[in-house]
């Protein structure tokens, strides 16, 4: 029937004359939306062939890369030969109790911009999550199934002073008074992987006291002037010390990752940061409204924090400390 109807003249023009009616009844916008159809399906072979080439080309690209003895990583990002660091890099996510599970999507997230930036610096570290149990380990078995198939970290369920030896730690703490200059290789640094909103000061410091580990503060107000809170998150922390491994340097590890956001301007050689005196009276209100938040949450707390609380921030910064950085993410 298709091909008497097909070598019919009078029914081939009936058809055409039925689909002319059919386009002059259509809208404006119907008319261009069809002839764009229509374009775009007399281009199918025009994009297929281009789409050849450009996949040779990516491939001739590849092997050029291989010769010149740089490193494919995908598509995304090519990098030279990494030359590991022996340093570790700890996220200690032993404070799932005291966060909302808003906040452990925060962590989340952080956790997997350390993830990326470790893949792709120079000098990758040895990063390690632990006490990853709880809300954060059901959030990334929802949300990122992927991560058990993560590559370069060791993620375990025991907490970091369990897995390591005493003496290679160091905690990171705005409330330390102990300043960290240089960064050893063979020591692991522990960041408080907690999104607390200033809630929660002095856990991390308390923690560090309370299991006899060494602790020490970044030298953020020895190189930056900041105007708003110096709070920064896990991973502008972990990002930092991954950029000062690279440049050696620690005023541009901090002006690399330090976001727009902050403020943040260099001080002058010799300027010292004078916003201590002001930060303590601040710290009379925030320790009020601190304190009432505290109480609204302890009964919710994990019987092993309520021995650590205190009214001083936690993570990697402080309010009242004018050099201080927080692991409030």
């Amino acid at each position: 029937m298709a091909s008497e109807r097909d070598s019919d003249p009078e029914c081939t023009n009936h058809e055409n004359e039925v689909e002319k009616e059919q386009t002059e009844t259509l809208s404006k916008r119907q008319r261009k939306r069809l002839l764009k159809n229509q374009q775009w399906e007399e281009q199918r072979e025009l994009r297929k062939q281009k789409r050849k080439e450009r996949k040779q080309q990516r491939k001739l690209d590849r092997q050029a890369q291989v010769e010149d003895g740089v490193e494919w990583t995908g598509k995304k990002r090519m990098r030279r030969s990494a030359e590991p660091s022996s340093l570790r890099l700890v996220i200690d996510c032993s404070f799932d109790s005291l966060m909302v599970l808003k906040d452990v999507k925060k962590l989340h997230k952080q956790i997997q911009r350390c993830y990326a930036e470790n893949r792709r610096t120079q000098h990758p570290v040895q990063f390690y999550l632990t006490s990853h149990v709880g809300q954060l380990k059901q959030i990334m078995d929802e949300i990122n199934k992927g991560w058990v198939n993560w590559k370069d970290v060791h993620i375990k369920t025991d907490p970091f002073h369990e897995i390591m030896r005493k003496e290679d730690l160091v905690y990171l703490t705005s409330d330390s008074p102990n300043v960290l200059q240089e960064l050893d290789e063979a020591k692991a640094y522990v960041i408080g992987g907690l999104v607390d909103h200033n809630h929660h000061k002095g856990v991390t410091f308390d923690l560090a006291k309370k299991l006899g580990v060494a602790h020490a503060r970044l030298p953020l107000g020895s190189f930056v002037k900041m105007n708003s809170r110096k709070v920064l998150a896990v991973n502008h922390v972990f990002e930092i010390i991954l950029a000062f491994l690279e440049k050696q340097d620690w005023k541009e590890a901090f002006f690399t990752v330090l976001p727009q956001r902050k403020g943040a301007t260099p001080l002058e050689p010799g300027q010292g940061n004078n916003e201590e005196e002001d930060s303590d009276q601040d710290s009379d209100i925030n320790s009020v409204v601190s304190e009432k938040r505290t109480e609204e949450t302890s009964s919710k707390q994990h019987p092993y924090w309520s021995l650590l609380f205190s009214t001083s921030h936690v993570g990697l910064t402080s309010m009242n400390d004018s050099t201080g950085y927080t692991t409030s993410l």
